[in-house]
């Protein structure tokens, strides 16, 4: 247990830190399973949706929840399977 206020607040603030991830964690997974499943079934709006998942992963970049280059991985493996489709 923490001994100093210090220790106690931080432990405040990395339980919402955590939780704040989480949701952007999966917030990010529901759009590439959406996307994913919107290429292989060649949806007629899958060329919008791909284009919010990418929005979707930029912005979890920005928000310090995946490092940029997994980013970079994820959505060039979505562009491919896009235009492949």
């Amino acid at each position: 247990m923490a001994n100093t206020k210090t220790a106690k607040e931080n432990i405040l603030i990395n339980e919402r830190n955590r939780v704040r991830n989480l949701h952007y964690k999966t917030k990010l997974k529901s759009a590439l399973k959406k996307a994913n499943s919107a290429i292989e079934d060649k949806s007629e709006d899958r060329a919008e949706i791909v284009k919010e998942t990418l929005k979707t992963i930029d912005k979890s970049v920005t928000k310090g929840i995946i490092h940029k280059n997994k980013a970079a991985r994820k959505k060039s493996i979505l562009s491919i399977k896009n235009n492949a489709a």
